[in-house]
């Protein structure tokens, strides 16, 4: 196995061209076949070696040529090999149909098949391009083996599976092992799909990469190659000023920690200082709660603007527990010239006029960063949210070019988005990171990338990768005072 592309996702549409100009260069289509079943051959033998009968279902496309290709080289291994086929294979075209020529043993309809104990499934039925809802005939399927204990290993996706959008239609096999070919594809990573596909391995089946580059897109998996090249470097001249200022705003005495908690988080990402800009009546309450972090009184929008006269001060987080209303709406328009991260509260306080917000931040660089869950998505882009036919990268790229602003469209699959099309797919967040406060501790790291001058696509998308880093370093049980304190600034050292 060789993943040569780790950081790319190709859509099966661009998938299907990257298939067209190897041909069209001179590869063997069904020599390429032949590689790609070759490889859920071996990882059938390496995963299962204990499996009774390697049962085969093959489609009425090129996924049920790799599975002939892999059943006659189970066979061939020595394998009790069992093919299903939906649909008459002699209808097959292509290389399918010469997969299927090549195959020396029975075929048996689909509707056949009763699983047995000993059973490995190789669901070769439909790959990353199906664009249609499963038949009767294999949802049959995988209702029966949903029930049983027979393991599944999946060519390319498991069926059922929407390659764009990760969405089953309507349902997919549950496999443990998933086997796909040349790069992994957005079902792979996204939710539910990232669930169904168990293990994913990638295999180079000889596609030159000049061709998977020249159709792999702009969309791609979160990682360090997107965006260590732009992060900040300490050097020898740097000090606390050269490193960027922070403004986080504190909400009322008795909501101030989610402030605090970004505050810290930003400091421990390398911002060189961080001011809580606190109102008056909560400003003892900060005080008894930080030390390295300053306090500012901000009131009201004329002490903002007083505020606001230090040029210095480039980057400020809004939102974590500041309260929904007209001062929220009031300071994140008075921000509009600055770089700004929009959360919680200030993300709902734009629910009745969203435009206004975008209007805002409409001319210049990209200079607002938006962080909702998917409830928050809702009130900010209802039409999108209620979108079914969109995919979850889909609706974030929608959002990030109508609101002029980086999208960090935050869940398990969170997607980062930019303006000009960019998105990225995290996939290194552990499922002990969803609790109460850590959204305000990613706002406090993206915060502390964005004043330190990173581009805000950059500083969204390293933030999401160092907030998943810091809470796979602490493990399950985790909090997010313990979250904040465990943030680290990215070391291309020790990181990459």
């Amino acid at each position: 196995m060789t993943d040569k592309f780790p950081s790319v996702l190709i859509s099966p549409a661009s998938m299907a061209k990257v298939d067209r100009d190897a041909a069209l260069s001179g590869l063997d289509s069904y020599g390429l076949m032949r590689r790609a079943g070759f490889a859920v051959a071996a990882a059938a033998l390496r995963h299962y070696p204990e499996a009774v009968r390697f049962v085969v279902l093959c489609g009425p496309g090129n996924n049920g040529g790799d599975g002939f290709v892999a059943a006659a080289a189970l066979r061939e291994a020595g394998g009790n090999v069992r093919v299903f086929s939906l649909g008459d294979p002699g209808q097959l075209r292509g290389d399918a149909a010469k997969a299927f020529a090549d195959f020396d043993g029975a075929v048996e309809p689909l509707e056949a098949y009763r699983q047995e104990q000993g059973d490995l499934v190789i669901d070769a039925l439909f790959g990353a391009g199906l664009s249609r809802d499963l038949p009767p005939s294999v949802t049959d399927i995988i209702d029966r083996l949903a029930e049983v204990d027979v393991p599944v290993l999946a060519v390319d996706l498991p069926s059922g599976l929407d390659g764009a959008t990760g969405k089953p239609r309507p349902k997919a096999f549950q496999a443990q092992h998933t086997v796909t070919f040349v790069a992994r594809k957005p079902g792979h990573v996204l939710l539910p799909g990232r669930g169904l596909c168990g293990e994913v391995e990638v295999f180079d089946i000889g596609i030159p990469r000049r061709i998977v580059e020249r159709h792999a897109g702009i969309v791609g998996i979160n990682d360090l190659a997107h965006w260590a090249a732009m992060l900040p470097r300490l050097s020898d001249a740097s000090h606390k000023f050269t490193r960027g200022h922070l403004t986080v705003f504190s909400g009322k005495a008795s909501a101030t920690g989610a402030a605090r908690l970004s505050g810290l988080a930003g400091l421990k990402a390398g911002a060189g200082l961080v001011t809580l800009a606190s109102p008056g009546s909560a400003v003892l309450v900060n005080v008894s709660q930080t030390t390295a972090i300053m306090i500012r009184t901000v009131d009201d929008i004329d002490s903002l603007q007083d505020y606001l006269t230090d040029k210095r001060m480039g980057a400020f987080v809004l939102g974590p527990g500041f309260g929904i209303g007209e001062k929220a709406r009031a300071f994140a328009l008075a921000l509009a010239e600055r770089r700004l991260v929009l959360d919680a509260d200030g993300i709902s306080s734009f629910k009745e006029a969203p435009e206004s917000l975008f209007d805002a931040f409409a001319s210049g660089e990209t200079r607002l960063v938006l962080t909702p869950h998917e409830g928050e998505f809702a009130r900010l882009f209802p039409d999108l949210a209620g979108d079914d036919s969109l995919g979850k990268v889909e609706k974030a790229r929608a959002a990030a070019t109508r609101a002029h602003a980086v999208l960090v469209y935050k869940g398990a699959d969170t997607v980062i988005a930019a303006p000009d099309g960019r998105a990225l797919v995290n996939a290194n967040a552990p499922p002990w990171l969803a609790t109460a406060g850590s959204g305000d501790v990613l706002a406090g790291i993206i915060g502390g990338l964005l004043a330190q001058g990173t581009a805000a696509f950059e500083a969204a998308a390293a933030g999401v990768w160092l907030h998943a880093k810091a809470a796979t370093r602490l493990g399950p049980g985790l909090t997010a005072e313990d979250l904040a304190s465990a943030v680290q600034p990215f070391q291309a050292e020790t990181d990459c």
